[in-house]
Parts: C-alpha cells; structure tokens; sequence
C-alpha cells in the first residue's frame, strides 16, 4: 500500500493530521482527521498519530465504486464509509457496531445482493431479531438500512426503497423511576459534598443530559451576564472494538443548544469550582492532568469524570442511602425539575461544604509529591483515575 502525503496542523489549539491522496479518478482530495490532542505536551503523540493514519489510511470510497449487484451486506459498509464524512462520531461508530453485528452477517449469510432485497427479507430480519432484542433496538437496525437504501434510490442504483414498505417495529415503552419529594430532599442531603453533587443538581435542575453534563467547559458558563449554555456533549463510542471518550462540539438536537439563567446560588458554587481548579493547577504542577483543561468536572488532580463513572455511580449512591434506583437521564423528568427548584436554596449551604476538605487534600498530596518526585509514596495518586 502506498505511503499517503500528511501533515499536522492547529485548530482552536488542537492537532488535526492533514492527509493528501487521489481517488479513483486521480483528482487531488484533502481529509482532516481531529487527533483529539491539545497542543501543549502533546507534539510527540500527535507525529505518531500521523505516521500511524498515513499508514494505514485508504481512500474513502465513492458514488462509482458501488453497484446493485454487489452483495447488500457490502453495500452497507460500502455505504458507510460514503456516509461517514456528514455522520457524527458517535453516530458512525454506532452503525458501525450494528452493522458489523447482527445487520451485515445476517444478509451475507443469505447472499443476496443489492438488486435482489425485497421488502420480505427486511420483515423476516426484523422478526427473527425481534426474539433476541428489544424493539428499540431492532429500530435503529431499520434506520440504518432505512437510510443505506435511501442513498442506494438517489444515486440511481435501485428505483425504490423497499424499506418504506416494512413495518417499523414499535418502541417498547419505558416507566422511568422518579423520587418523591422526601426522597428527593434525602438525596440531596446525602449528596451534600461528594463529587456527584453538582452533576445531580445540574442534571436535575437545568434538565442537562448525561453528555451534556460532562461536556461542560467554562467557555460555556458566563459569569458576567449570568448565563449556562450546552455547547458541546462528552459521549462513549465503540470503534475498532475499543471503547473512547469523545467530546462533540454539538449537542444531540438543534434544540439541546441553549441558553439558560445562571442562578445566584449556581453561580457562586461554579465560581467556587473554579477557584479550587486554580489552585489545584499551581499547588500540583506537573502532577495535574491538563488533558481536560477547561473542563468543569475534573477531580483535584486534572482527570475528568467519566461517562461510566457517573451512569453506574449515580443509582449506586442512591441503593446505598436507601432510596430507589434510578437513572442519571430520569433526573431531567418535569417533575424532578420542579422538586430541584424548591431545594434550589439548600444549594448556598452545600457550596461552603463541597470543597474546602477536597482542596486542603490536594494541597498536601500534591506537595508531598513535588517536594520528594522519586521518593515520595504519594506519586501513585497522581497517576490515578478518579473518575473512571
């Protein structure tokens, strides 16, 4: 395989690889590729990075690769790669994995091609995996197909997308759990100081999502003209078999990039977070992680909180203060918002306890660890993940 022509460039400080490569036809194609590297520290990482995807990339395919009589199990990962330029990560990575399993062997089995499928062989897909997965589930597989034929009609390689006619499956319903107002004042005393305290009021009292939630940087909070936006989500994808943590500069719909009040006792608490991440960065040197600079979650040493962290730790934390389980995404429910909004003023007397024992351990820790690098048993703690 030939060696692609790249480069690294800078983009809002972070390495982006620039590759250079002919398609099919010899035209000249460009392809940025985010490293998800900042820039400071990471210059070595991002040169192996490089040489890594100029090695192994290959050129994307195209509209004249594809044909009606290839296998429609290769049409669909033929099609994914077309789609992947205007997909989100997070979304390709999805159909990846769907389409890898069960949706692509599944068809390659049957060894029908493009031109062959009808709409009885999706009815019978769909029922067969009906039996193994939830309805949900089988819905996204329709969706994939769905939009796979789609582009198939509008490229002139079929005249009609026989997806239109199949039944949909129909979403299986959902009874999430909610608190009642004494369990909910429970847990809010119980959360009073620990790291999920601010997450849970954020979440419950703004309606943040999960992702939304992590993916809050200080960029987003105006403390001047008292304002809280979602400008970007923190999301768990699967590519390659490997689980990773990506940052999205978009959140899940037009409608989820809003602006919301800043509320007196929100604000003094995020300046209070602040102030704490300030110091941790000067008391810690070296030993802080500024991977995730920026970031609102982080814990004393620099590691952000991780979307695993705080999906499992959340109904934990309520089993073991013996309230019901619940999920992390039950707290943007209405209701859970207006039960927030009527302990919201509880919040000036959590603040003054969340952080001062977290900051006064850091200190130590941090500086035990500066005064004596090798030696010092306290190393080990600027190694670990807080939140993973």
């Amino acid at each position: 395989m030939k060696l692609v022509a790249g480069h690294l460039t800078l983009k809002n400080g972070r390495y982006y690889a620039v590759l250079n490569y002919r398609n099919a036809g010899g035209q000249r194609k460009t392809k940025w590729i985010a490293l998800g590297l900042p820039e400071k520290g990471n210059k070595r990482k991002a040169e192996a990075e490089l040489a890594k995807l100029r090695a192994e990339f290959e050129p994307p395919k195209e509209v004249g690769d594809l044909s009606s009589d290839m296998l429609f199990a290769d049409y669909l990962l033929e099609w994914l790669e077309i789609a992947k330029g205007r997909l989100a990560v997070a979304t390709y990575s999805s159909y990846a994995a769907m389409i890898k399993m069960p949706v692509g062997p599944y068809f390659r089995q049957r060894n029908l091609t493009l031109r062959e499928l009808e709409a009885r062989h999706l009815q019978m897909f769909y029922s067969e995996m009906l039996r193994k997965v939830k309805p949900n589930t089988v819905i996204h597989y329709h969706a994939i197909i769905h939009s796979a034929l789609k582009y198939a009609v509008k490229t002139d390689m079929l005249i009609q997308n026989v997806a239109d006619k199949v039944d949909r499956p129909r979403k299986n319903s959902f009874q999430p759990v909610f608190l009642s107002a004494e369990e909910m004042q429970k847990m809010f005393e119980a959360l009073r100081g620990t790291k999920l305290e601010l997450p849970v009021l954020v979440a419950a009292f703004y309606g943040f999502r999960r992702g939304e939630v992590l993916g809050l940087k200080w960029d987003a909070i105006d403390f001047e003209r008292g304002t809280i936006s979602v400008i970007r989500t923190v999301t768990t994808i699967t590519l390659d078999g490997k689980q990773a943590e990506i940052e999205q500069q978009s959140a899940k719909t037009k409608s989820s990039l809003r602006t919301l009040p800043l509320i007196g006792s929100f604000r003094e608490y995020f300046m209070q977070v602040k102030e704490a991440q300030e110091l941790n960065k000067q008391v810690c040197g070296n030993c802080y992680n500024y991977e995730y600079d920026g970031f609102v979650f982080v814990d004393e040493l620099g590691e952000r909180m991780r979307v695993e962290y705080l999906t499992n730790a959340f109904p934990k934390f309520l089993e073991s203060h013996g309230l019901r389980r619940m999920r992390f995404h039950d707290l943007r429910h209405p209701y859970v918002k207006h039960t927030t909004k009527i302990f919201s003023l509880r919040l000036m007397d959590f603040q003054a306890q969340a952080y001062p024992d977290a900051r006064r351990k850091t200190r130590g820790a941090c500086q035990l660890h500066r005064g004596g690098q090798s030696q010092s048993p306290v190393r080990p703690l600027c190694n670990r993940k807080r939140f993973s």
